[in-house]
């Protein structure tokens, strides 16, 4: 294996980490709900529409929904997709505010009484508000059952509330209209997008769908919903069908695997059915990038997962989204990780990898604020934005609770331009990563006959590309070569938080007898520690202070660069590499609250964390003779 370079430097950081030949480093949120998300409004946030979310985005102060106090991010961000649920689009804040015509409908006239309900007087019962769609969602069944039940059922009512479609397009023209008025091409970008929230039996298979597109063509369709079907080939087709039409493009981007039962990333279709040559072809085309953190937890991998990975237990999020809590477990198809693996498995038995994907953060804040310092963080939900109502359960007992979400993420994007039409571009070609909060500047390169003289280059892009891939790229071995592929790793810490811990590469590989294999590797670290003999690295320490929630950068270095070369490359086999980069531990927003609350702990959550970012992977692919 090649050396590896490690540098610390105090005075004088590069700036390569933070600027690329032809590209820009933009940071984003693709995730976010307003007030027009019907389960938003219902958890208190009535008030902080499309508008408050692209002027806090911005860097401007806004009024907090809940406790209407004046609040401000901290570093205004780049970009913002405002990604409000596609079913029942903005009907019970309209209904709450507007009434409705009720003829026909019978209990729709009692409608505004009962959400008013929801809102201010159950919790004072104890019955948090939150819980009013986790009451409507049917107890934990087969999702492939529930999944059939739902499309059977399609288009008809859900519980007490009918649909109302002149409302929903109301509410797409209001948020498409916002959009377009805060875009600024160069400055900050505004793009259109919905959720689409299946979730049959309580597996989480959500994904956000954006598009390139402006208003004017956005207005042209309504966006495509659970109503509309449950299982994501519907969604795919009606993409295909949409893009012919209108000529947008679209990314169809999914969310908290974490919870989807092992669903989001199986080896069936919903339906039950092999994968088709036309399922994995639409599966490729669409979703080329996943959430892999967020509000909900971190869906990289888990420990009992990858049980040789000492940093696996991160923000473990063990809570389904359904009414009756059962007990957490596991599975292959609910992390990143496992499902790169098992997309070279499948490589190998049918000719196309359907999980080919890259990774980005978001919050998944239903805040209309998207906040994801620990620091300065808002809460999933308006309701949680206050440490009083932190530890309060959602729904019946054992379910999720405030200090259990996460302060997470963030989308990070090397972009020709701060437009519409490059970050979209750059999500497609997945040159893009994701943060768990901090702004960590990383590079990535994948290819031959680099060097550590490549490190710090100013024209770097341009030198590494010419013999390799960025982020997201996919490497084929030259022609009668066998040599192992070299990568470049490069990161610079959040000028505004804390030091790194190290750099590491995670490599996953499909042996001769299609089983997949996993490997983490330690390729730079700060300080002089070594290695021991089982070849694990010493823990960098902790300055975190549980007395005070501070800490201090006494320890780590604000930069670290590596060149490293596959020790155990083998030609024959297909393969994947991506880049973790770690913090030093930092206070968790739990501690914070806890102290302010006069407390010593967050109930069962940790003090501190190790924020860090991941890399979209690079895939290197045997040659094909």
């Amino acid at each position: 294996m090649k050396k590896i370079l490690v540098v610390a430097a105090l005075l004088g950081l590069s700036t390569a980490a933070v600027a690329q030949e032809g590209k820009q480093l933009l940071w984003g949120d693709t995730h976010l709900h307003t007030t027009y998300s019907s389960d938003a409004f219902a958890n208190n946030n009535l008030s902080a529409d499309p508008d408050t979310a692209y002027r806090f985005a911005m860097g401007l102060p806004v009024i907090h929904p809940y406790h209407r106090a004046r609040v401000q991010i901290e570093t205004p961000l780049d970009f913002l997709v405002v990604s409000d649920h596609a079913e029942y689009l903005g009907v019970i804040r309209h209904v709450y505010y507007e009434g409705a015509d009720t003829e026909g409908l019978g209990p729709l006239a009692t409608i505004k009484a009962k959400i008013a309900e929801w809102i201010f007087r159950r919790a004072l019962d104890g019955k948090d508000a939150r819980s009013l769609f986790i009451d409507v969602l049917p107890v934990a069944e087969d999702p492939r059952q529930a999944a059939a039940a739902e499309y059977e059922n399609r288009g008809r009512n859900v519980g007490w509330l009918p649909p109302m479609p002149a409302v929903e397009v109301d509410t797409w023209n209001s948020i498409t209209s916002a959009a377009d008025r805060y875009n600024n091409p160069g400055v900050f970008t505004a793009m259109i997008g919905w959720e689409w929230s299946s979730i049959p039996g309580g597996a989480n298979l959500h994904r956000v769908v954006l598009t390139d597109a402006g208003a004017d063509v956005a207005r042209t369709f309504q966006p495509f919903g659970l109503d509309d079907s449950p299982y994501p080939e519907d969604l795919w087709a009606w993409l295909d069908a949409t893009s012919a039409a209108t000529g947008a493009d679209f990314l169809a981007i999914p969310h908290n695997s974490n919870i989807s039962k092992g669903f989001m990333f199986d080896t069936k279709t919903l339906r039950g059915a092999d994968f088709s040559p036309e399922y994995i072809d639409q599966r490729r085309k669409w979703e080329r990038i996943a959430e892999i953190t967020q509000i909900k937890g971190d869906s990289e991998t888990h420990p009992d997962l990858s049980p040789q990975d000492e940093f696996a237990d991160f923000e473990t999020y063990p809570f389904y989204i359904q009414r009756e809590p059962t007990p957490y477990i596991a599975a292959v198809g609910d992390y990143l990780r496992p499902a790169l693996r098992r997309g070279l498995e499948l490589e190998r038995q049918l000719g196309a990898n359907p999980y080919q994907l890259g990774f980005i953060g978001s919050t998944d804040a239903h805040t209309a604020l998207s906040s994801a310092e620990e620091d300065n963080f808002m809460g999933k939900l308006a309701t949680d934005s206050i440490p009083e109502n932190k530890n309060r359960r959602f729904g019946k007992k054992g379910g999720a609770y405030g200090w259990g979400m996460s302060a997470s993420g963030r989308a990070a994007v090397w972009a020709g331009a701060n437009t519409r039409e490059e970050i979209f571009a750059a999500m497609k070609r997945r040159e893009v990563y994701a943060t768990t909060g901090p702004r960590i500047a990383v590079q990535f390169f994948g290819g031959w006959g680099f060097s550590e003289a490549d490190l710090g280059a100013t024209d770097l892009y341009a030198q590494a590309t010419a013999h390799g891939v960025p982020m997201g790229g996919e490497l084929v071995l030259p022609a009668q070569d066998a040599r192992a592929p070299a990568f470049i790793l490069q990161a610079l810490k959040d000028p505004a938080n804390a030091n790194l811990d190290r750099l590491q590469i995670i490599k996953g590989w499909v042996d001769g007898a299609g089983v997949s294999h996993e490997q983490v590797y330690d390729v730079a670290w700060s300080g002089e520690r070594e290695p021991g003999p089982d070849g694990k690295l010493p823990a960098v320490g902790n300055t975190v202070d549980v007395t005070t929630g501070r800490y201090t950068n006494s320890i780590g270095a604000p930069q670290l660069t590596a060149v490293w070369q596959d020790p155990a490359f083998d030609p024959s086999q297909a393969a994947f590499y991506y880049a973790r980069v770690l913090q030093i531990p930092t206070p968790r927003h739990s501690l914070y609250d806890a102290l302010a609350l006069g407390g010593e702990q967050a109930t069962g959550r940790p003090d501190s964390i190790q924020e860090r970012a991941y890399t979209s992977p690079i895939w290197f692919q045997p040659r094909r003779d």
